[in-house]
C-alpha cells in the first residue's frame, strides 16, 4: 500500500490522481489533501479518502472546511504555507504528489525534495523557476523525482534502458491548441470560452490558456532541461496535432523512441504513482488503423511568440524564468477576466522580461523576490 500526499486535490491533475486511486483501493491510500480555494470539493474528497491531513489557502477557509467535515475523525485541518510544507512533508506520507497550478507550487516541491521524499512532478512551475535549487536538492537528499506531464513523461519512459550518453535529441510534441489554423487577426477575437475548448486535452483553465499561446510547451523546455540535464539547444518542439505520440528522444545511431498513447492524464498519472511498474487501467491503445496518419509540423513563431519568449528565458537563465512564469501568470488571468485579449499576453510578459535585470546564482529567496516584482511589474503593463 501506498501512503499519497496529494498537493493541488481539487486541481485537473489531482482529481485524476484520485480516480486511480479509487480504481485501485488495494494499491493506494491518500494521508494528505491539500488545495486553495476549492473548499466544497475537497470536503467530499476528505469524506471519501479519510486522510490524516487537509490544508487551504487562509484561516477562513479552514473554518469552512471544518464545519463542513465535523464528522471526520483524525483530521488535522490546516492552512496557508506552513500547512503545505506539513503535507508535502508528512511522514506518513510515501509519494507527495505536487500538483498545484503555478507559481505556488514551488515552496511544497522544495520542502518535499529537502525531506528527501519521492514526488510525483506534475508542477512544472517549480523547475521553471527554480530547476537548478529543485534538482540539486534532490540530488543532495536522494528525493527521486518521477514526472507526471504527458510529455516529460514519454520522454522519462523512452530514456528507460537507455544510455545519456548516447542522446542526440529531445522532440517535445505540442497539439497547437485551439488556434493552430487561424490567422493573427482571427486570434485577435478569441473570447475565454473559445480559447478554453481544447482539441484533445482536458485541463485547467491556465494550463489550457498557455496551451493555445503554446507557453506551456515553452515552459515545458525549461521544464525538461533541467529534468533531463539536457541543454536547451538539444529540445525541439514540434506540433503533433493527433496528440498521440506524447514526445520522443532522438539517439546517436538515428534511432527515434517515441511513447504512444490516447490523450488521456491516468496513463502517466498511473505510471508516475505505481513506477517501475504499470497498472491495469483499461485503457485501449490507439486504433492506429482507423486514425490513418500522424502528422508533425514545425511552430509558426509569428503566430505564437510566447514559445519564443519562454525559450529566451531560458537561455537567459538566472531569475529570468521565474519573471516569465509570473508574468505570464498575471497576463493570463486578466484574459480569462476579460481585461486583455489573447495576443496581449505576449506582449505583457514580454514587456515585464525586457524591464528585468537578471540576477546570477539566486537564492530560493531571489527567484521569490523575482517573481513577486514581476507579478506587480505586470499588472501594471495590464
Amino acid at each position: 500500500m501506498k501512503r499519497l500526499s496529494v498537493i493541488g486535490s481539487t486541481g485537473s491533475v489531482g482529481r485524476n490522481v484520485l480516480r486511480v486511486v479509487r480504481q485501485f483501493p488495494e494499491r493506494f491510500s491518500v494521508v494528505a489533501l491539500a488545495a486553495g480555494r476549492n473548499v466544497g470539493l475537497l470536503a467530499e474528497q476528505v469524506t471519501r479518502f479519510s486522510p490524516e491531513v487537509a490544508v487551504v489557502l487562509d484561516g477562513d477557509l479552514a473554518s469552512r472546511l471544518k464545519e463542513m467535515v465535523m464528522g471526520a475523525r483524525r483530521l488535522e485541518i490546516l492552512h496557508g504555507l506552513d500547512g503545505y510544507r506539513v503535507a508535502a512533508t508528512l511522514s506518513s506520507a510515501d509519494l507527495v504528489v505536487s500538483a498545484i497550478a503555478g507559481s505556488a507550487g514551488l515552496l511544497p516541491t522544495m520542502a518535499a525534495t529537502e525531506a528527501g521524499k519521492p514526488v510525483a512532478l506534475a508542477n512544472k512551475e517549480s523547475l521553471v523557476m527554480a530547476g537548478e535549487l529543485v534538482m540539486g536538492t534532490a540530488r543532495e537528499k536522494g528525493a527521486s523525482i518521477i514526472p507526471v506531464d504527458s510529455e516529460h513523461s514519454a520522454i522519462f519512459q523512452s530514456l528507460a534502458g537507455h544510455r545519456r550518453q548516447d542522446l542526440k535529441q529531445i522532440i517535445l510534441t505540442a497539439s497547437g491548441g485551439p488556434f493552430l489554423d487561424k490567422s493573427p487577426e482571427d486570434i485577435d477575437k478569441v473570447t475565454p470560452e473559445m480559447a478554453l475548448c481544447h482539441p484533445t486535452w482536458k485541463m485547467g483553465p491556465k494550463i489550457t490558456i498557455d496551451s493555445a499561446t503554446l507557453m506551456n510547451k515553452g515552459l515545458e523546455v525549461i521544464e525538461a532541461k533541467w529534468l533531463f540535464g539536457v541543454p536547451e539547444e538539444l529540445i525541439q518542439v514540434v506540433i503533433h496535432r493527433e496528440s498521440v505520440v506524447h514526445s520522443m528522444v532522438v539517439y546517436q545511431d538515428g534511432s527515434v523512441i517515441a511513447q504512444l498513447g490516447l490523450p488521456d492524464m491516468r496513463a502517466p498519472i498511473a505510471y508516475a504513482l505505481s513506477y517501475p511498474e504499470r497498472l491495469p487501467l483499461g485503457l485501449p491503445p490507439p486504433d492506429f488503423v482507423d486514425m490513418g496518419s500522424l502528422t508533425f509540423r514545425n511552430p509558426d513563431p509569428g503566430k505564437f511568440p510566447c514559445l519564443a519568449l519562454a525559450i529566451e528565458a531560458c537561455r537567459t537563465g538566472k531569475t529570468m524564468p521565474a519573471v516569465l512564469i509570473a508574468a505570464n501568470e498575471v497576463a493570463v488571468d486578466a484574459f480569462l477576466h476579460q481585461r486583455i485579449r489573447l495576443r496581449r499576453i505576449w506582449e505583457v510578459v514580454h514587456r515585464v522580461m525586457t524591464r528585468h535585470k537578471p540576477v546570477s546564482e539566486p537564492g530560493l529567496s531571489d527567484i521569490l523576490e523575482a517573481a513577486a516584482w514581476a507579478r506587480l511589474t505586470a499588472e501594471g503593463c495590464v
